[in-house]
């Protein structure tokens, strides 16, 4: 058989590159679900009155050569200084080890949210490992998996100090040695709240007018103090003690547990991770255990499998959003997991004494520069310190600062007379001797060892890190194989797909994710002179124009570092814009049940109250309900917050009404862009009538899910709200970020996926993956009820199958379905979510026919057992659904089951030679939160690390 050029016409080899079926697949898809063509399927799936205009058009899109050329060019017009300007980001050294084994590893990478623990063993010891590690360092009994940056974090700690306060007054104290971006940013969070912020020194904070106080250890400028007794005036009144601290720091300083801290927090950016531009990075959180479980994001907790084996999983997950919705005590969903995990195994390949080593390093260094500076007639302060110092320059501040940059180094102008400078661990003796040419010194650093800087009463003490996996053998061989084994117990996206609703898990491509490790987007502080950045400048520019031709809005922030984020910096921006119209009355927001779980959460942190919508038979707004709560808050309705398509999977066609009748009521919509994957190119929220969207460049835009993160969330926002977009966090208002970009590292993955794609790509991959739901729902359709369509029978890119009926037919729940996908080597659907009992299906653009068909096949399988379980012909308690999943050591001990190993263990859809096994039975999670334990167990229960 022969081909011409003509053949691959419709199929060029960047859109093959994301689109998994081929042409000829489609055709035989198409035929399956009833449509002649795929624009027939879209016309019977999107009403005609929300579909775009003008097609997406960004010129010719790029092969993969041509697309890294380009990023190149683009990345070489950023200027890789040494930055010693600190602030709370510094130069690390990535191990090679962690940078290719984990960072650029797509095992790692391309895994989602262990919120399926039976696959997800390897990541949940990592990040155990991470806790363990925050625990150690901070002295206090409990971390979490962490959060997005250490400002946020310091909001969230702060909040947090408010709900488990004794004290009923609204104050809360910020220390002025605070890092700028965290006071920012607990600022913006503070005033929806009515949190009356005090920003001083400690000796003048007045602990009775406040609930909490939060201090920076050691402080923006380098100062270092014992909060002990700051600490425990604060607890005299109930008030809650949080420290701000870095954790390289803690490795000699006295640790924030000592000094009675009920709350700490911080980076691990530089153990390891990249600066990148300002992000992304784990921030962390540690409290004492009475407080766990207030304390916002995940924890990984141990528990035992059903045959009594270790098993990890998260715990306290009933505090997930889209359960408590309003009531949650944050929005936060994700967290910085791929990070934790590469500060993680940083800790685990330098153990406790190489940590120590290294911050000894910076701190002699620091001494040597500190002390030549006074010998030469500079004054620095403070006397004590770590790694940085701030030296009085007078009028010289611009020259030094100038003369530095000629030097190739950065610094930070504090004020209008000084300088800081904060060492860290990339830092050489001839970069010390560049700082001292920058004020006029010529001396070769020699490596003498000065005497510490630091108050004896201020040196650690205590042990930490004593756990022995941070004792292991550091040699990269076994290094090497420790995080191969990790991997290996996981099921990421990399082995199979993983179908879950409201994710759209598709497609990280190799060439998109190259660009991120390049020194040229990696090393830039976020606070480098705008000259120093001039490429990530044009590639935000022409990002943010392509998702502005995407939405239909007028401009784009690309500041908020997850979606959840980004819900809440829009609905800053509707505050701020009613405000600025004599309108900051208005607070209620109306939710319908359909929209996304975490909007309720996102509303009751801007301050608003939330008033939901029913949903009728259909899945879809209640138009009359809505139109009922508009009218009865029409005078306090600040906006409504709706989900396009719904989480239910449908494009409703009232949309256009939901919005106008909200308009007329002087409220603003924020549409959530969670489903923007059925959209692109097809259709636009802001012509709907949008006036605020985030997007999920995590979702739609190819950025990795990393095992439960990184993420970015950028808002959309017509003309009227582009003067209430978040202000710039070091010196501007309405922050909600420590950066100005959030986590700019990641764009050059969405700016190539547009690139490579181009307008015409872009809309074929939303096509397919409509294409590919509906292939799936009509698959399954007969075997279980597709619970919502729009009109013609269709849905958009996910559908929700109902499996409610088999709890009492055959006691079957949604979990035995979920739990025995694992053995046909799937991860589950998202399950219960957002009907309890169902499953929420989305395939993405970027599974072949074979893998749909191999999901269906096993789903269908899965149905057949039901049956026999309906007929009687198997065991109702003792069958391969309740005892799912099954692992390898199943298979070889003694079989006492009432069905063949055969059928337990490779089920249709499961691979016979790569067949994954997962590395422990059902985990009980019940078991796990009545025994919490969220650090490391004894080594002796772990597998030896040598067998």
């Amino acid at each position: 058989m022969t081909f011409t050029p003509t053949d691959y016409l419709p199929y060029d080899f960047a859109n093959r590159r994301h689109i998994g079926p081929s042409p000829v697949e489609m055709a035989e898809m198409l035929d399956v679900v009833g449509a002649k063509d795929l624009a027939d399927l879209i016309d019977d799936t999107l009403p005609k009155s929300i579909r775009q205009a003008a097609p997406l058009d960004f010129g010719k899109a790029k092969s993969e050569r041509e697309l890294l050329h380009h990023m190149k060019v683009t990345a070489q017009k950023n200027k890789v200084l040494t930055s010693l300007i600190g602030q709370g980001y510094h130069g690390t050294v990535t191990p090679p080890a962690i940078q290719r084994n984990i960072f650029e590893n797509p095992a790692w990478y391309t895994a989602y949210t262990p919120y399926q623990p039976e696959i997800s063993q390897g990541r949940l010891e990592a990040l155990l490992n991470f806790q363990t590690m925050v625990s150690d360092l901070t002295g206090l009994e409990i971390a979490n998996a962490s959060l997005l940056d250490e400002a946020t974090a310091c909001a969230e700690a702060m909040t947090m100090a408010q709900r488990v306060s004794k004290s009923k007054v609204k104050g809360f104290f910020i220390d002025e040695g605070c890092h700028p971006q965290n006071i920012a940013v607990m600022k913006t969070r503070a005033a929806p709240l009515g949190i009356e912020i005090t920003i001083g020194k400690p000796d003048d904070m007045d602990a009775s007018e406040i609930f909490g106080a939060i201090f920076q250890y050691p402080g923006t400028h380098g100062h270092l103090r014992d909060f002990t007794d700051d600490i425990a005036k604060l607890h005299d009144t109930k008030a809650i003690g949080i420290i701000a601290a870095d954790p390289m720091a803690l490795t000699l300083l006295k640790e924030p547990g000592a000094m009675g801290a009920d709350i700490a927090v911080g980076s691990t950016q530089r153990f390891g991770v990249p600066v990148g531009y300002g992000g992304p990075h784990a921030a962390y959180m540690a409290t004492k255990q009475a407080y766990a479980r207030n304390m916002p994001g995940r924890i990984v907790g141990v528990s035992i499998d059903s045959h009594g084996n270790r098993a990890y999983r998260l715990s306290l997950q009933t505090r997930e959003q889209h359960i408590r919705r309003e009531k949650a005590t944050s929005n936060v969903c994700t967290a910085q997991a791929l990070l934790a995990v590469m500060a993680g195994f940083y800790a685990v390949f330098h153990g406790p004494e190489g940590l120590k080593a290294i911050a000894q390093r910076i701190h002699r260094k620091t001494a040597r520069l500190a002390e030549t500076l006074r010998q030469n007639g500079f004054h620095s302060e403070p006397s004590a310190f770590f790694d940085t110092i701030t030296v009085d320059v007078g009028p010289l501040q611009s020259a030094v600062m100038k003369s530095a940059v000629d030097e190739g180094i950065n610094l930070r102008a504090v004020g209008k007379t000084k300088v800081g400078i904060t060492l860290d661990e990339r830092t050489r003796s001839e970069t010390i001797e560049s700082v001292w040419r920058a004020f006029g010194i010529t001396q070769e650093d020699k490596d003498y060892t000065p005497h510490y800087h630091m108050p004896e009463k201020l040196i650690r003490t205590s042990e930490y890190l004593t756990h022995p996996v941070f004792h292991m053998n550091r040699a990269e061989t076994e290094m090497m194989r420790y995080m191969r084994r990790l991997a290996d117990r996981d099921l990421a996206l990399d082995r199979a797909m993983i179908p879950l609703g409201s994710c759209t898990m598709k497609l990280n491509s190799a060439a998109e994710m190259m660009p991120v490790s390049w020194d040229e987007f990696s090393l830039l502080h976020p606070y480098i002179p705008k000259d120093q950045a001039a490429g990530y400048y044009e590639m935000i520019e022409d990002l943010s124009s392509k998702l502005c031709d995407v939405t239909g809005y007028d401009a784009i922030s690309m500041q908020p570092n997850s979606g959840a984020q980004g819900e809440y910096a829009g609905l800053l921006s509707i505050a701020s814009y009613h405000r600025s119209q004599g309108q900051d009355h208005r607070n209620i927001c109306i939710i319908p049940m359909n929209a996304h779980g975490t909007n309720p959460a996102s509303a009751q942190m801007v301050g608003w109250k939330v008033v939901p919508v029913k949903c009728n038979d259909r899945g879809d707004i209640d138009l009359d309900d809505f139109r009922a709560k508009v009218a009865e808050h029409k005078e306090k309705l600040a906006a409504c917050m709706i989900t396009y398509p719904s989480t239910h999977g449908v494009f409703e066609e009232t949309v256009i009404d939901v919005c106008k009748i909200t308009h007329d009521a002087g409220g603003q919509v924020y549409i959530d862009g969670a489903n923007m994957n059925a959209m692109v190119g097809l259709s636009r929220p802001g012509d709907l009538g949008g006036d605020v969207s985030h997007l999920n460049l995590h979702k739609t835009f190819c950025i990795p899910h990393g095992g439960g993160g990184p993420g970015m969330g950028p808002i959309g926002v017509k003309s009227h709200l582009i003067e209430h977009l978040p202000g710039d966090p070091n010196g501007g208002e309405g922050a909600v970020s420590a950066a100005p970009f959030g986590s700019p590292s990641l764009l050059p993955i969405s700016w190539a996926y547009c690139l490579m794609m181009g307008g015409d790509g872009l809309t074929q991959a939303t096509r397919v993956a409509i294409l590919n739901a509906n292939y799936i729902a009509k698959r399954l359709e007969g075997a279980f009820d597709v619970l919502y369509k729009g009109p013609t029978g269709r849905v958009a890119h996910e559908c929700i199958i109902d499996t409610r009926p088999f709890a009492d037919s055959a006691h079957v729940t949604v979990d035995d379905i979920a739990k025995r996908l694992i053995d046909c080597g799937f991860h589950a659907p998202t399950m219960s979510w957002p009907v309890a009992g169902t499953l929420m299906i989305e395939p993405t653009e970027s599974e072949t026919k074979a893998e749909l068909d191999r999901f269906c096949d096993a789903m269908l399988a899965i149905r057949a057992e039901i049956a026999q379980i309906e007929a009687g012909e198997i065991d109702g308690d003792n069958n391969p659904l309740k005892n799912a999943p099954h692992t390898m050591e199943d298979l070889v001990k003694d079989w006492d089951r009432p069905y063949t190993r055969e059928v337990g263990c490779f089920p249709p859809g499961a691979f016979r030679v790569d067949k994954y096994w997962p590395p422990v039975n059902r985990v009980d999670n019940v078991w796990g939160d009545r025994n919490l334990t969220c650090t490391c167990p004894p080594m002796e229960d772990y597998a030896i690390a040598a067998e």
